[in-house]
């Protein structure tokens, strides 16, 4: 096996441990030619080089990515990221404290969008757990 389909490989299982096989499975279902070449990007280069390093913990990680995107505003993208917590291990006060922080450092308008973001994926996430 060539570097390359290792990486692809761990990629992938880190990518499914942290969002999800249904997830995963929806993005490779709907993957076409056109996209094909950034889906390999990001699994090799997002999940099998960054997310599958074992410097920091996946918690960690967690809250960096979620604070990274509150603060860029790319909320379709926290909203994901949010859900994935639940296999993460970042707790809803880790999320909190992230989003205190993406207030002082990227600005109060951001993090109340985010605040809003993050608040219907748990309400979501508690309504599929039957809270």
């Amino acid at each position: 096996m060539n570097e390359k389909s290792k990486r692809h490989e761990q990629g992938m299982a880190t990518r499914r441990a942290v969002l999800g096989d249904a997830h995963v499975d929806r993005a490779e279902a709907a993957k076409t030619a056109f996209d094909a070449p950034f889906q390999e990007l990001i699994t090799e280069a997002a999940w099998g080089h960054v997310w599958s390093r074992d410097t920091i913990t996946r918690r960690e990680r967690s809250m960096m990515t979620l604070a990274l995107l509150a603060g860029l505003g790319n909320f379709e993208e926290l909203a994901l990221h949010t859900r994935a917590t639940a296999n993460t291990g970042a707790t809803r006060d880790d999320i909190l404290e992230v989003m205190l922080h993406v207030a002082i450092y990227a600005g109060v308008p951001r993090a109340n969008h985010a605040i809003k973001v993050v608040k219907h994926v748990l309400d979501e996430m508690d309504k599929e757990k039957g809270k």
